[in-house]
């Protein structure tokens, strides 16, 4: 009997979710007067604002009435927003190994990073977050992020920075965090190159021609992986569906031949993706895409006597299916059936890179989280770490070591894992 079966799954939830973080909700909603037109043939596009033109793949994103689309292959853009995550802060550091809060990272020691930097850091590499933004001022981020390259891809008027949200900064801690300052955590690749695409705005939301004109910008700008931990669920494959995923196969088809490996968080319904019917979840499923399931401890911090589950079980959120997914890795899990002060349940979440906004503004910080969204990134760090001692490596090739090194654990079901659980080391040594 596979390990997992002591949680319970669900087939398909009803609500819209995508991968952000065990317990909140992404919903998607299509907007009133932004497009998505395709724009192979002769289209005639003067009666419309422009938005993103992306004749890369043959795609416009546009403002305007849906009388000036009329007579073109379109569709309502997307909106996606997201709850708050799960989080706590970080309290202070129980031990040190090269940074002074590495002790509380099981995800880094897990994933045996110290044998991993012996043979790369992730120098030379490039990984776009596509994301809420990436705060520059953190002294993790300072030095990985190229402010020069980032860019807001919504029409908020502000700059790259985070507006609110602290889960593209957590996101960007996790693959990338400085490794030489002597101050908090330690990122899966901290000799690469971090360039953030902020794609929820201001207001709230993620409008889906966002994500792909940052998907097509990674490509431009030469990122070896780009991470996408977001998401909509389940979203029909008829009428709008349809169009939904064919524009999205092309751009992340473009993206891909041009070297960058999209990864993409699975999601959190606790969905089997490969039998929920007529639905699709965007984009993990998306052609090209390296859909990252996740996994965590329940009882990190007891004692080697006192964990319940090794690292490499499923959350109990992940959504899975066997060619659904394809590889798993650290995300974090909570015991649900556990209250107060029973156990310290942030202990068994990802400890990354956040910040507090206060009347001071974004104040850097230290805090856990958990979701799918901290296992892509994960897996968007090793593609870094890959492709350093690899640079003449396409990003098929680069998928294909990340699957070919990881293996299914013991008494366990692959629909949790694809290829298998993620490793890092065995991939940098392939």
């Amino acid at each position: 009997m596979s390990h997992h079966t002591r949680r319970s799954f669900v087939k398909l939830s009803g609500a819209v979710l995508g991968g952000i973080a065990a317990g909140t909700t992404v919903t998607a909603a299509t907007a009133s007067d932004r497009y998505l037109v395709d724009t192979r043939g002769n289209v005639d596009l003067s009666g419309v604002e422009v938005v993103h033109d992306l004749r890369a793949v043959d795609l416009a994103v546009v403002r305007g009435e849906r009388e000036a689309v009329e007579g073109t292959s379109f569709a309502p853009d997307l909106t996606m927003a997201l709850d708050d995550p799960v989080h706590r802060e970080a309290a202070e550091p129980a031990s040190a190994v090269d940074e002074p809060l590495y002790g509380l990272q099981w995800d880094k020691r897990d994933q045996n990073l110290a044998a991993v930097h012996e043979v790369t850091r992730g120098d030379g590499a490039r990984v776009a977050v596509i994301d809420s933004g990436v705060l520059e001022t953190h002294p993790d981020l300072a030095g990985p992020l190229n402010v020069d390259l980032s860019r807001n891809f919504t029409d908020d008027g502000g700059d790259h920075n985070p507006v609110g949200d602290d889960h593209g900064t957590h996101v960007a801690g996790t693959i990338a965090a400085d490794d030489t300052n002597g101050v908090g955590v330690t990122g899966t690749a901290p000799g690469a190159e971090l360039v953030d695409c902020r794609v929820f705005a201001a207001e709230g939301g993620a409008a889906f021609g966002d994500i792909l004109a940052a998907v097509v910008y990674s490509a431009e700008v030469g990122c070896d992986a780009a991470n996408l931990s977001l998401g909509a669920y389940p979203v029909p494959r008829g009428a709008n569906g349809e169009f939904y995923g064919k524009v999205l196969n092309r751009t992340m088809t473009h993206a891909n031949r041009q070297g960058t490996l999209i990864v993409a968080a699975a999601g959190n319904d606790g969905a089997d993706l490969q039998h929920d019917g007529s639905v699709i979840s965007l984009p993990n499923e998306g052609a090209q895409g390296f859909s990252v399931a996740a996994t965590g401890p329940i009882g990190f911090g007891w004692g080697e006597d006192g964990l319940e589950s090794p690292t490499h079980s499923p959350a109990y959120y992940t959504n899975y299916g066997t060619n659904a997914i394809d590889v798993a890795a650290p995300g974090g899990d909570v015991d649900r059936d556990a209250t107060g002060s029973d156990q310290p349940w942030f202990n068994d979440l990802v400890l990354s890179t956040t910040f507090s906004d206060d009347a001071d503004g974004l104040t850097p910080s230290y805090g856990w989280k958990a979701g799918t969204s901290m296992a892509a990134p994960q897996v968007a760090g090793a593609a870094a770490l890959v492709k350093s001692v690899n640079p003449d490596y396409s990003a098929n090739q680069v998928d294909a070591a990340l699957r070919r090194t990881a293996s299914v654990p013991d008494g366990y079901d692959r629909a949790y894992y694809g290829a298998g659980y993620l490793d890092p080391l065995a991939a940098v040594r392939d």
